[in-house]
């Protein structure tokens, strides 16, 4: 029997990957492996994933705020009982390995297993790593990455390319476009263009339609896919609602990402660690607009490592209300780039990631 704790969290960037390497760890070992994840306090991992089936234990660890925040002063007491606690679970549950897949949850279980003796991984989602992979990188037997140019953070010795984890494949070779184009209610005479900036939205996004639509008449001269997110829902639906746009698909959510990925003609994203592998899977060509508001700028580095191999095409946050659709408009109407984009983002694909990750698991796992 194989013991194995998995920790990150605070965000589906890093729970997720997680998740997709437990379950490829199931499917290797069956009943023969058991699985405690640890994540932190009041975040959303403490609630998904139990409804995954998985047990997972919380720390009560905060994150370092960049600016001013009254959760700074208390962070020394949180995180002296933080290691007291993962110290704790690593006595009772005695794990094999425990692998991090970065945030500030997984800083104290790993810190403290390697005091311990404990072998550990990491996995680092995004170009530029992040803090805590950073700090317990030195002391891991493997860190895999998902993009070329690492070991400016890493031993080189160390460092396995995996990919990043998903937990579903987003290729779109098996979906029929027929299918797809009717499930938008779209025709296939007008090309598709996806805008979609997570669950909760995004306002530049929404603020770069907004201001597109009010200049259209009406008709939209592509068709669209507009994810809005749930927090700009009611607002959005009561902006087409005064300015009804044809060939404009508007939602909440997405709730068929396989159709939408098969017909776009190009999609319009932010560039976080894991989207960025669903478009490589999906061998879509895309526009990022990189978030300004994370850690270290990431995602324009996440962005940038696809730009300069001539894989994907990026604009500014703070430029895209005025040229993003634009540039997606003339990214449509070039087919010969479309063709190239695509078929440099295709290659940066590793659709067995998660097994790669968990093969590092098992080769250090005591």
């Amino acid at each position: 029997m194989k013991r194995i704790i998995l920790s990150g969290g605070g965000t589906g960037g890093h729970i997720y990957p997680a998740v997709s390497v437990a379950e490829a760890l199931r499917r290797r070992l069956g009943e023969d492996v058991e699985i405690l994840f640890v994540g932190a306090e009041g975040k959303m991992e403490m609630t998904l994933i139990p409804k995954l089936g998985y047990r997972i234990v919380g720390l009560p660890i905060v994150g370092l705020q960049r600016r001013f925040a009254w959760s700074n002063f208390t962070l020394p007491v949180r995180l002296l009982g933080s290691l007291r606690q993962a110290r704790t679970i690593i006595k009772n549950f005695k794990p094999d390995i425990v692998a991090g897949f970065g945030g500030y949850a997984s800083a104290p279980i790993l810190w403290t297993a390697q005091c311990m003796g404990i072998p550990t991984v990491i996995q680092e989602q995004n170009s530029y790593a992040g803090l805590v992979n950073k700090l317990v990188g030195g002391s891991a037997r493997s860190v895999c990455v998902a993009y070329d140019g690492m070991e400016r953070f890493f031993d080189s010795q160390k460092i396995v390319k995996t990919g990043n984890p998903l937990r579903s494949a987003f290729s779109a070779q098996d979906i029929s476009r027929e299918e797809a184009l009717a499930h938008y209610g779209f025709n296939a005479e007008l090309p598709v263009v996806l805008v979609v900036g997570g669950s909760l939205g995004t306002r530049t996004f929404n603020n770069m339609m907004r201001s597109w639509v009010m200049t259209l008449g009406g008709k939209a001269p592509v068709q669209v896919i507009w994810q809005t997110g749930r927090y700009y829902e009611a607002e959005m639906r009561a902006f087409l609602d005064q300015y009804p746009t044809q060939n404009i698909w508007q939602g909440a959510f997405i709730e068929r990402m396989d159709y939408a990925y098969a017909i776009a003609d190009v999609v319009i994203s932010r560039s976080g660690a894991c989207t960025v592998s669903e478009l490589c899977l999906a061998g879509k060509p895309t526009l990022f607009i990189p978030s300004p508001n994370v850690a270290e700028d990431h995602q324009t580095k996440n962005a940038m490592a696809l730009v300069e191999r001539h894989a994907a095409r990026m604009v500014k946050d703070s430029e895209a209300v005025d040229c993003a659709i634009s540039t997606a408009l003339r990214m449509v109407s070039d087919k010969a780039e479309l063709q190239k984009l695509s078929k440099n983002i295709e290659k940066l694909a590793i659709a067995d990631s998660a097994e790669r990750v968990a093969d590092e698991i098992l080769k250090y796992a005591k």
